[in-house]
């Protein structure tokens, strides 16, 4: 990799949108020494350089595919939607778990692995992991107990997050956090996370990250609307292992998203067919996710019975120029929740392809995400994952401090990233 000139360097650094004070802080340098690598009055160092490249590379969209930023574990990782996301910044994924196996079959017909895909996360052999930096993982809600401390040590028993989450699988993720210490973590869970069991679950989370395991943490909700066209509220909490100034609330989030007719099939002929959900050869959407006449009628009987309740149950029948509901793991069952109008005849479902767009795995110009599994799998697999491009937005917030946090963390124990290459699109 050449060396930059000073306009160069201004560039890139203008490019990403940092201040002079903001990069200073970020790569953990003076003012002073920043404004001289912008003035050529001395030359950036190489890895501080490569940093801010790789940054500048993301924000782009540009990221190279051959090189990595850092290491990271994919653990509940149903169909890989963290990991696509991760993947967008520079990350290696170098373990995965999940225990679905229609989503590792899934999972595994679109990600290339040199590691097997994991089972049960409660199986997996701590000592014998490989090394990694960041921990991504979208673990199940359960209830936890609140146990009180002091009556536990007058029992001799234990505490803290060893007896108040035991038995969740919040506690697995817990105890991979302690016994490797990576440097970063990213747990995505739903909304109602934090008023879960009244609120003590989300205390008990927090309280064990930072408290009992000495993270720094910001956790923030985010409406999927901005990304893809579903309101899709999810949490997501951040943790680094030193104070790295990471805070959420710097995370830009886009005024508006886009409409449902971005991923709906176009059925003029310009959509290349795509059976079984299109057919050949005009492209139209399969008369099989059309609902029948005693479905639809079935639909419609029951919204209006809550109707006159005053219930606001019911489908949802949405168009091009509309943001859907959320997407749920149940949609295989009926569909109700997202119905598409057609001119003439009964709603349709939305097929696994376009649950695929709605949730951020296929884009334009990227080869389609494989679906190697039947309608009701995927439509549980997509209800149940994350919208990438939410998550691509997390990441991508979160890639200068992960890059502060290995600065200063220095694991004697884990393998240093090696930047094989990076390469500037200006």
């Amino acid at each position: 990799m050449k060396a930059f000139k000073n306009t160069e360097f201004a560039h890139i650094r203008e490019a990403t949108g940092y201040s002079i004070k903001e990069v200073a802080r970020l790569l953990g340098k003076s003012e002073r020494t920043i404004y001289r690598w912008e003035n050529g009055e001395s030359v950036p160092e190489i890895d501080l350089l490569r940093e801010l490249t790789s940054i500048y590379n993301v924000r782009s969209g540009q990221h190279p595919e051959s090189d990595f930023n850092f290491r990271f574990i994919d653990l509940f990782a149903g169909i890989g939607g963290l990991r696509k996301a991760f993947e967008s910044i520079g990350g290696k994924c170098v373990f995965t778990s999940e225990w679905d196996s229609a989503c590792r079959k899934t999972y595994q017909a679109n990600y290339e692995c040199d590691h097997p895909v994991n089972g049960d996360i409660r199986d997996v052999d701590l000592e014998n992991m490989p090394p990694y930096d960041v921990l991504v993982a979208g673990f199940p809600c359960q209830p936890f107990s609140i146990a009180g401390v002091s009556k536990k040590n007058s029992l001799g028993r234990p505490h803290g997050f060893h007896d108040a989450t035991q038995g969740t699988l919040f506690f697995d993720v817990a105890q991979m956090i302690e016994y490797h210490r990576p440097k970063a973590f990213l747990l995505e869970n739903v909304k109602n996370l934090v008023s879960h069991d009244k609120g003590n679950t989300f205390k008990v989370i927090m309280r064990t990250l930072q408290e009992e395991l000495g993270y720094h943490v910001d956790f923030r909700v985010i409406d999927a609307k901005h990304y893809v066209p579903q309101h899709r509220e999810r949490i997501f909490i951040v943790g680094f292992r030193e104070d790295v100034g990471f805070d959420f609330k710097d995370m830009k989030i886009p005024d508006t998203g886009p409409r449902l007719g971005s991923i709906l099939h176009q059925e003029d002929g310009t959509e290349a067919p795509e059976p079984p959900y299109t057919e050949i050869p005009a492209g139209r959407v399969a008369d099989k996710y059309t609902l029948s006449d005693r479905l639809w009628e079935y639909l419609q009987n029951y919204a209006e019975k809550h109707r006159a309740k005053g219930n606001g149950f019911g489908y949802g029948l949405f168009g091009p120029e509309d943001v859907a509901r959320t997407l749920s793991a149940r949609y295989y069952k009926d569909g109700s929740e997202i119905l598409i109008r057609q001119e003439g005849k009964n709603p349709r479902r939305l097929t696994p392809r376009e649950c695929a767009r709605l949730m951020g795995f296929d884009k334009p110009g990227q080869s389609m995400f494989e679906i190697p599994v039947s309608d009701t799998q995927a439509y549980k697999q997509f209800g149940n994952s994350v919208a990438v491009p939410v998550v691509e937005a997390v990441a991508a917030h979160m890639l200068p401090f992960i890059f502060k946090v290995m600065r200063t963390v220095k694991d004697s124990d884990q393998v240093e990233v090696l930047f094989e290459r990076v390469e500037v699109y200006v």
